[in-house]
């Protein structure tokens, strides 16, 4: 038997095809009148055709006993049927039609209560697929929320500053620094000369004012300079480490300038070294990802496995469901067979009993015939023509004629049922559709 390779939702579409074929069948059974005449027995008997039981070890434990058990052997006595039968079709004596609303239909002799063990086996069966699929039935979902958590950790794309941009700009900021530097020394070195010779008591003729006085221009004019450089100085400083500076520079603008740019240096170290030890924990959480990916798969090839051998115990429930479907078919069918089997054989009674009426009659005719006849002349022989015989000639002639009595084989009277003229054309119609339902039913 080949097994169904099918998914658990087209093996639920292919069981309610078969089991409303099924249904079908038992609704056709229960529309299908039984005479009483056909179960009206000395000895209950739920089936129409006396199944007889098999034993233990002949029955097939794929044969479900569809039509009940006997609880009493049929009887073997013609006189009991002749007996039940007789008195059943005096129902129908003086042409009174008979009340079908007492009537049982084949249905009746269907034990529902097996179909409904073996529907209820299937459904557990059913079940059991599910319980198999639902182990990891939750591995989509939880592997979807596990990358989408992974997914969610991969640090937000930063556009890092370019580090020669930040060496460029401290490279222009130290020369700046170092321009600013060279003009305080040569600052500071003015004003030392000039307060060494104030505090050495020289004193200045006109010619050496003449020669200050642009050196002395200059340097209060640097001196007003002064804060502004500093200032400078500072904002410079920040942007690189110069903390060799700090000492000397701690007023200047070009220090915090410096400081600005070892700032953004260390921050993005930082934010690298951050993004480095995120990646770092994701390919960590991946690479346990994969290994429980590993031991998913391996549950699911055991549970794929599992679930193909139980989806072939399933296949063999619709085979089993097909096999009642078929076998209900064919007992419909056989049924109609058999109320036109017993109303050929009642065609056949009746011609035989005309047959056998008028031989009877045509016998006594020519036993007890007319004058005519050459009985009736061989009666009349004796008495007018004996006379003139010797008494030893032809004794035959005072013999009587033998008279014929036709009578049944074991002195057995067939005694058939009374079926309605409506049931034996229903009967004609099913059998006229019924190979060809048949043929489907064996196909499945």
């Amino acid at each position: 038997m080949d097994v169904c390779v099918c998914t658990p939702q087209e093996w639920d579409t292919i069981r309610s095809q078969r089991a409303d074929a099924l249904d079908a069948s038992l609704e056709s059974l229960g529309a299908q009148p039984v005479p009483p005449d056909f179960h009206t027995t000395a000895a209950p008997d739920p089936s129409p055709f006396g199944i007889q039981n098999d034993s233990d070890s002949e029955r097939d434990p794929d044969d479900i006993p569809i039509f009940g058990e006997q609880l009493h052997a049929p009887s073997q006595s013609p006189t009991d049927t002749l007996r039940n039968i007789t008195r059943s079709v005096r129902l129908n004596i003086n042409g009174v039609p008979r009340d079908r609303s007492t009537w049982k239909t084949l249905r009746d002799f269907v034990d529902e209560r097996t179909i409904e063990d073996v529907l209820d086996t299937i459904e557990s069966d059913r079940n059991a697929l599910d319980d198999i699929l639902a182990r990891t039935s939750d591995y989509p979902e939880s592997l979807s929320n596990t990358i989408a958590a992974i997914e969610g950790s991969v640090p937000a794309e930063n556009t890092l500053p370019s580090m020669q941009d930040i060496f460029q700009a401290q490279g222009i900021a130290s020369t700046d620094m170092a321009s600013h530097l060279e003009s305080l020394a040569a600052h500071f070195e003015q004003m030392s000369t000039a307060l060494e010779h104030h505090e050495a008591g020289e004193t200045f003729v006109h010619e050496d004012l003449h020669d200050w006085g642009t050196t002395w221009t200059e340097m209060n004019r640097d001196t007003e300079e002064l804060p502004a450089i500093l200032s400078e100085m500072e904002e410079r400083l920040v942007s690189i480490d110069a903390a060799q500076w700090v000492p000397v520079l701690s007023q200047s603008r070009e220090l915090s300038n410096v400081n600005r740019h070892s700032t953004k240096l260390v921050a993005t170290k930082r934010t690298a070294q951050q993004n480095l030890d995120a990646h770092r924990r994701i390919l960590d959480d991946l690479d346990e990802l994969g290994e429980i990916m590993s031991e998913m798969l391996e549950r699911q090839q055991a549970v794929e496995d599992e679930a193909r051998e139980h989806v072939a115990l399933l296949h063999h429930h619709i085979v089993t469901i097909e096999d009642l479907q078929h076998r209900f078919t064919s007992y419909q069918y056989a049924y109609s067979k058999l109320l036109l089997e017993l109303a050929r054989r009642r065609q056949y009674r009746d011609a035989s009993d005309r047959i056998v009426n008028g031989m009877i009659a045509q016998l006594n005719a020519m036993t007890e015939g007319t004058s005519s006849s050459p009985q009736s002349q061989a009666s009349t022989h004796e008495p007018e023509h004996g006379q003139y015989l010797p008494e030893d000639v032809c004794l035959f002639v005072q013999n009587a004629p033998t008279r014929w009595n036709v009578v049944p084989h074991n002195q057995e009277l067939e005694v058939l049922p009374e079926i309605d003229s409506d049931l034996l054309d229903d009967a004609r119609l099913r059998v006229g559709t019924g190979v060809a339902a048949l043929g489907a039913s064996q196909s499945l």
